[in-house]
């Protein structure tokens, strides 16, 4: 079996030659791995490793974004500034500097924002990068997201306060938000004629103790949304990859009620999140992805550790409906003799009778 066979197997519930394994690597540590390789791009890095990667998909963007080039910040599409951030003179990430809707205080303000507008992404571009890609591996994406598109407009301290005490402004924009992104990823699926394999959808639940909203917020605001979503998204042969890091247990079932498939990353480390006890509840009606705790061990442990923690991940979440990974994506000072056990742990496991 080949990359893209291997992983497949597990999404369909079938049995692959050999447990699949991914990787997710911050740029800093691509960089790492090619010169460490020897090899020119990031997926060279894969083939080398006989990684099983699921590449995340984009659709390059067209439209003009308004900003001041004297401000010296990058913009997106929502209007949401982010100013560049050095970390122990090794790494650079963008920080929210600008949250385009914190001042807003009336739906009508909303309705006049320019929302990002369905016509202004490439979609011809990406859905020949989809199709080539799905030759050799499995697809992801776009990356969508609801609540956290709104928290990065409006700032998470707001956001939070609003679902209590601005629930009609909170489904106004939302609305937009679930309007935008949802035609694009329709004109994206569309266009791919099936090369994508699953839409990468992402709103973080919980965090490292509890959930970020009650369940009667999440049912309010972002089920019948959620629901929307995947339902066109199975409509076009996907599956649905949703991603919530921390303490996201109380609201698992809702997700699969919503038409969830895949859930990652599986942060067992939160109160509720045990992988055996996930596994026991949710084994049956969802694949899991990630699992590998990458907040201790991954960064800062041995290899040996790495490697046990790995086999622990492969015993109580699989080895059906399973596809290991690291938890989030591993940092710049992540040494590769620990990604490499990874690696080579599940590569190496034996699944018994």
């Amino acid at each position: 079996m080949n990359a893209r066979e291997r992983v497949l197997a597990v999404l369909n519930r079938e049995t692959p030659d050999r447990i699949p394994v991914d990787i997710w690597l911050a740029p800093e540590l691509v960089e790492t791995f090619k010169a460490h390789l020897g090899v020119e791009t990031e997926l060279d890095i894969y083939r080398k490793l006989d990684v099983d990667k699921i590449v995340l998909l984009g659709i390059p963007y067209k439209g003009v974004v308004l900003k001041d080039p004297n401000e010296h910040q990058e913009v997106n599409h929502w209007g949401v500034k982010f100013e560049k951030v050095e970390a122990n003179n090794q790494v650079e990430y963008g920080e929210v500097s600008f949250n385009p809707l914190l001042e807003f205080d009336s739906v009508e303000e909303l309705d006049a924002y320019p929302w990002p507008n369905p016509d202004d992404f490439d979609y011809a571009t990406a859905a020949a990068e989809a199709k080539e890609l799905a030759k050799e591996f499995v697809t992801v994406g776009p990356w969508i997201s609801l609540f956290e598109v709104y928290c990065s407009m409006r700032s998470l301290e707001e956001a939070l306060m609003d679902t209590v005490a601005e629930p009609e402004f909170v489904h106004a924009a939302l609305d937009h938000i679930a309007e935008s992104q949802g035609e694009m990823v329709r004109r994206f699926l569309e266009a791919a004629d099936g090369a994508i394999d699953m839409v990468f959808i992402s709103d973080d639940l919980g965090s490292q103790s509890s959930l970020l909203m009650s369940p009667a917020s999440f049912e309010e605001f972002l089920f019948p949304r959620l629901k929307k979503w995947c339902d066109m998204i199975h409509s076009y042969g996907a599956k649905v990859f949703f991603h919530t890091d921390g303490a996201a247990e109380p609201l698992i079932q809702r997700l699969i009620d919503a038409g969830v498939d895949i859930l990652n990353p599986i942060q067992h480390v939160c109160p509720g999140m045990d992988c055996k006890e996930i596994k026991a509840k949710y084994g049956k009606q969802l694949i899991f992805h990630g699992g590998v705790e990458n907040q201790k061990i991954l960064p800062f442990g041995t290899a040996a550790e790495v490697a046990a923690e790995t086999t622990a991940c492969l015993n109580e979440l699989g080895p059906d409906g399973y596809l290991p990974c690291s938890c989030h994506f591993a940092q710049a000072d992540t040494p590769i003799e620990n990604v490499m056990a990874l690696i080579e742990t599940v590569q190496r496991y034996e699944v018994s009778d």
